[in-house]
C-alpha cells in the first residue's frame, strides 16, 4: 500500500505526575512531575513514525499560548503538522496521576481540542494518503465532531480506510453508546480497549466484545494491555498476539496510542494481520517505559 497516514485528532499538554502508593488528602504527596507534549491522536502520529511510516500528518487545533512549542515537538518527531492555532482557547491539558504500577488517572482539559471546525478542514488534506485516523475525542462534542464526520465522509467518498479510537470509557458513557456506534458508521477498523469493548457491547470478556462489534465495523482491534490484543472480522476472532516484553513500567500513559501507531504504520506496509499487531504491541511495550504518551525526542530526559 502506498499513501501516508492522516491523524485527524488532539494535541494536549501533559502533566504527568508519578506519586507513591497513597494521595494524601488535603495535603503534600512527593511526586515526580513532568510536562509533555501529548493528545491521543498527536501520539498516534509519532508512534506511527517511530514505527517507520515516513509520510504521517496530523490536524488538530491548539491554543496560540503554546502553538509554536507543539509544532516544534511534532516536526522533530517527523510528522507533518496542519495545526489550526485558537486565539481565545488555550490548548487542552491533562494532569495524568501515575501510580507505582504505572496505572494512569486523568484529569482532563480538553480547551482547544474540541473547538476543532470545518472550517479547519480541507478535503485536500487527504490527497496522498492511504489511511484515515480517527481520534474518538472528537467526537464528545458538537464542533469537534462535525469536523469529524466530515473527514469520515470524505475519505469513504475517496476509498480510503478509516480507523476510529474511542478514546475513553468516561466519556462514551456521557456521550451514549450507541450515538457513538451510530457516528462510527462507515468506519472500518475501530481500536477499543478491553474497558471500551466491554462498555460499547455490555459484554464482560474482550473477545466476545470485538466479535460482536466486528458485525458493526469491518474488523475491530482491542487491546489487552499485559495480555497483549486480538481481532475479529465478521463476528468472528481471527488473530491474537501475546504483549510484548516491558523490562520496567513506568507509566501507562498513550500505550494504547502507541499500539495504534505502530498498527498502522504495519498496515501501511502492508503487513498482514498478526504481524501489525505485533507491530503494535511492540510499540505500546516500548510506550510505558517512558514517560508521557510520545516516543521520546533525542535529547530529551525522562
Amino acid at each position: 500500500m502506498t499513501g501516508g497516514l492522516l491523524v485527524v485528532g488532539d494535541v494536549v499538554t501533559d502533566v504527568v505526575a508519578r506519586h507513591g502508593p497513597t494521595l494524601l488528602h488535603g495535603t503534600d504527596t512527593a511526586a515526580r512531575i513532568r510536562t509533555r507534549a501529548g493528545g491521543a491522536g498527536a501520539n498516534v502520529a509519532c508512534w506511527a513514525v517511530r514505527s517507520g511510516c515516513h509520510d504521517v500528518r496530523l490536524v488538530a487545533r491548539v491554543g496560540a499560548d503554546s502553538a509554536d512549542w507543539h509544532r516544534d515537538r511534532l516536526r522533530r518527531a517527523g510528522v507533518r503538522d496542519l495545526l489550526a492555532v485558537d486565539d481565545e482557547t488555550p490548548t487542552g491539558t491533562v494532569v495524568a496521576l501515575v501510580d507505582p504500577s504505572a496505572e494512569r488517572t486523568f484529569l482532563t482539559d480538553s480547551g482547544a481540542v474540541l473547538r476543532l471546525s470545518p472550517e479547519d478542514w480541507s478535503p485536500a488534506m487527504l490527497d496522498g494518503i492511504a489511511h484515515l485516523h480517527l481520534s474518538g475525542y472528537l467526537l464528545f462534542a458538537t464542533t469537534s465532531r462535525a469536523t469529524a464526520l466530515l473527514a469520515l465522509r470524505e475519505a469513504g467518498r475517496r476509498n480510503i480506510p478509516v480507523s476510529i479510537d474511542p478514546a475513553s470509557a468516561g466519556f462514551l458513557t456521557e456521550l451514549g453508546v450507541d450515538r457513538f456506534l451510530a457516528l462510527t458508521e462507515g468506519a472500518d477498523l475501530l481500536l477499543p480497549n478491553a474497558d471500551e469493548a466491554r462498555l460499547l457491547t455490555g459484554l464482560p470478556e474482550p473477545a466476545d466484545a470485538a466479535a460482536k462489534l466486528s458485525l458493526l465495523v469491518r474488523q475491530v482491534v482491542v487491546t489487552l494491555g499485559e495480555g497483549g490484543a486480538l481481532l475479529a472480522t465478521a463476528g468472528m476472532v481471527t488473530a491474537r498476539v501475546p504483549a510484548g516484553a516491558v523490562p520496567a513500567a513506568v507509566d501507562s500513559t498513550g500505550a494504547g496510542d502507541a499500539f495504534t501507531g505502530g498498527f498502522l504504520a504495519a498496515r501501511l506496509a502492508a503487513a498482514d494481520d498478526a504481524s501489525a499487531m505485533a507491530a503494535g504491541c511492540r510499540a505500546g511495550a516500548e510506550a510505558v517505559t517512558t514517560v508521557g504518551g510520545r516516543p521520546p525526542l533525542p535529547g530529551h530526559r525522562l
